[in-house]
């Protein structure tokens, strides 16, 4: 009998940013549905964008510009990150091979967010200062909500 994988203890200033990761992981598993529903590209590729706008690209720039700071530039980890979220940019705004391009989001972006939350969150949450959680904390505090009605997952 295998045992569960005791559950990440994750500090009130990083919860949001966990939270979203999860909507990431839902992400993947949208495209994947999408994918094998036979859903057309650029159905998905709309949603894709919005998803990019509207909470992606935020939860990118609070990573970068406050939670990888408290671990210095020259951390590897923040390195990694920062490189994969640039890649990550790159597929999201892309416009052509959406199928190629789908299927290199949905497998990059669930390695990153295991990535993240593994390994490189558990390595800030040790290291920062109550300061800079709160400072985290005030910079995200909304909840995301996924207000998107083209559910072509469901398909």
């Amino acid at each position: 009998m295998s045992k569960k994988p005791t559950p990440i203890k994750r500090v009130e200033a990083l919860k949001e940013l966990s939270r979203d990761h999860y909507h990431g992981l839902l992400l993947c598993w949208k495209i994947r549905q999408g994918i094998k529903a036979g859903i057309e590209p650029e159905r998905i590729k709309k949603y894709l964008d919005w998803f990019w706008l509207n909470h992606l690209k935020e939860h990118f720039r609070i990573e970068e510009e406050l939670l990888f700071p408290i671990l210095g530039n020259d951390n590897e980890n923040c390195k990694k990150a920062i490189s994969e979220h640039k890649r990550l940019k790159s597929l999201f705004e892309n416009k052509s091979h959406l199928s190629k391009i789908f299927v290199s989001i949905e497998d990059e972006l669930e390695k990153h967010i295991r990535f993240e939350e593994r390994i490189l969150f558990n390595e800030i949450q040790q290291k920062a200062s109550e300061q800079e959680l709160a400072t985290v904390l005030k910079a995200h505090n909304t909840k995301f909500f996924d207000t998107w009605t083209d559910e072509f997952w469901k398909n």
